[in-house]
């Protein structure tokens, strides 16, 4: 059975090299997944630019998105990549279940950027008015919108790039919702 290897510093092209390079000086090492988008010799290079693009969504915002997408998604990877990257904006380990269980009662804009997020990714795009309207009413603008699906499209990517090749989790695993206590929110 053919399996997907976390592709070495040595067998990747130059290009995917220096990104390599910059990943380690900026983070101390290259996260798996990312390694991984490297088997192309274009992939990793389209998946930074797309994930580091302008945006009207506050880094913190951004992580609301990427947790609740990849609980729908399941993606124990990127779970265990944003958990650690939801503490480093702040975040504390009790608000980041609730939000990836789909809420943040914690604030009232987020938490309606999370059920938006969720659903949007729960029902494929297909959101009633109601999860729109909410969104909306909760300040946030058609622009934001944009931005939003933007985020859950490079998120969706991930999640299924490691769903795929179950490539190994670098980061301390995240706990699961039901062993924390927690269920996602009613669809």
């Amino acid at each position: 059975m053919k399996t997907v290897s976390v592709p070495s510093y040595e067998s990747v092209t130059p290009a995917n090299q220096s990104l390599f390079d910059k990943l380690k000086n900026m983070l101390g090492f290259v996260p798996n997944l990312y390694a991984t988008f490297a088997h192309s010799e274009t992939a990793l290079s389209t998946y930074l630019t797309l994930q580091n693009a302008n945006s009207s969504l506050s880094g913190k915002a951004r992580e609301v998105i990427n947790l609740a997408v990849s609980e729908v998604n399941q993606c124990v990877y990127c779970l265990a990549a944003h958990t650690a990257v939801g503490q480093m904006v702040g975040f504390t380990e009790a608000q980041i279940l609730d939000i990836r269980a789909g809420t943040a009662p914690f604030d009232a804009r987020l938490d309606a950027l999370a059920r938006f997020a969720r659903d949007v990714t729960l029902h494929r795009g297909h959101v009633g008015n109601t999860a729109l309207q909410d969104f909306f009413a909760a300040g946030w603008t058609e622009g934001n919108l944009v931005d939003v699906m933007l985020v859950i499209g490079d998120k969706t990517t991930a999640n299924y790039l490691h769903s795929t090749t179950r490539i190994p989790v670098d980061f301390p695993p995240a706990v699961t919702l039901s062993d924390a206590g927690k269920t996602a929110c009613s669809e």
